[in-house]
C-alpha cells in the first residue's frame, strides 16, 4: 500500500506541472463554463413565460461528454511514457509489484480528476444561490457520485491501454475509440429491442443506461458494483499487460 501511495502521489503532483494536463483542465472549465451561461440564458428566457426552475443537472450532462474527450488525454501517457523514456525498465526492476505500478498510476490520475471535478462546485453553487428555495442536494451528490465512477472505470481503462503502447498519441486513439464504443454501444442494441445472450452483454457493458440512474438522483448497488468491477477488471487487464513485458 506504501508503494501505491508514493507512486499516486508522484503522478498527480507531475499533472500539476505537465502542459497537458493544464491545458484539458482550462478547456474543461471554458467548456463547462460556456454550456452553463447558455443554459442560464435559456432558463431565463424560457422562466418568462412559464415557471422553470434550473437543476445541477444542466451542469453534470455537459461534464459527462467533456469526460469522455479528456480522460484519453489525460491517462495517454501514464504508462507509455514511461516506455518511450526508458524508464519502464526499471520501474519492473524496482522493488514494486505490477499491481502497485497499475493502481498507483491510476490512483493519481483519479485524484486529479477528483480536484477537477472539485473546482466545478462553483457551478452548483452558484446555482444554488440563483434558485430559489435552492438546487435539490440529493441529485447533485448522485450526479457527481456517478461522475466519479464514470472517472475511475475509463483512468482504468486508459491506464491498461497505456501499458500496451509506448507512443502517447496512439495511446490516446486507442483510448478514445475504446471508450466511444463502449459509450456508444447502446445505439447498436438499443434497450428493449433485443434478445439473447449477446444483447444481454451488450446491454450490461453500456456506460448509459448504468450512468443515467445517477443522473436522475438515484444510487442503486447494482450501478455502483458495476463500476467498481468494471474498474477493477481494467487495472487486472493493465497488470497482466505489465507483466507480460517482464517476458518479453
Amino acid at each position: 500500500m506504501r508503494n501505491i501511495w508514493t507512486i499516486a502521489k508522484r503522478e498527480y503532483k507531475l499533472f500539476f506541472i505537465s502542459p497537458v494536463a493544464y491545458a484539458v483542465a482550462f478547456l474543461f472549465m471554458i467548456v463547462l463554463g460556456w454550456f452553463f451561461f447558455s443554459s442560464m440564458m435559456e432558463a431565463i428566457a424560457y422562466s418568462a413565460y412559464q415557471s422553470y426552475a434550473p437543476t445541477v443537472q444542466m451542469v453534470v450532462g455537459p461534464m459527462v461528454t467533456l469526460i469522455l474527450f479528456t480522460l484519453p488525454a489525460i491517462t495517454m501517457g501514464s504508462l507509455s511514457k514511461e516506455q518511450s523514456t526508458g524508464t519502464m525498465e526499471l520501474l519492473l526492476t524496482s522493488p514494486v509489484r505490477d499491481v502497485e505500478l497499475v493502481v498507483g498510476k491510476w490512483l493519481g490520475g483519479f485524484l486529479f480528476m477528483l480536484t477537477l471535478l472539485a473546482v466545478t462546485l462553483i457551478y452548483p453553487i452558484a446555482l444554488n444561490f440563483m434558485v430559489d428555495p435552492g438546487i435539490d442536494q440529493g441529485l447533485m451528490i448522485a450526479g457527481y457520485l456517478g461522475l466519479a465512477l464514470m472517472v475511475s472505470s475509463l483512468l482504468a481503462i486508459g491506464v491498461a491501454i497505456s501499458s500496451l503502447f509506448s507512443n502517447q498519441i496512439v495511446v490516446f486513439v486507442v483510448n478514445l475509440a475504446i471508450v466511444l464504443l463502449i459509450w456508444l454501444v447502446r445505439s447498436v442494441s438499443p434497450a428493449g429491442t433485443g434478445s439473447g445472450l449477446g444483447y444481454e452483454i451488450l446491454q450490461n457493458l453500456n456506460f448509459i443506461d448504468h450512468y443515467v440512474e445517477f443522473y436522475r438522483g438515484t444510487i442503486s448497488l447494482s450501478n455502483l458494483s458495476y463500476f467498481i468491477s468494471f474498474t477493477a477488471l481494467a487495472l487486472m487487464l493493465g497488470t497482466v499487460f505489465v507483466e507480460s513485458r517482464r517476458w518479453r
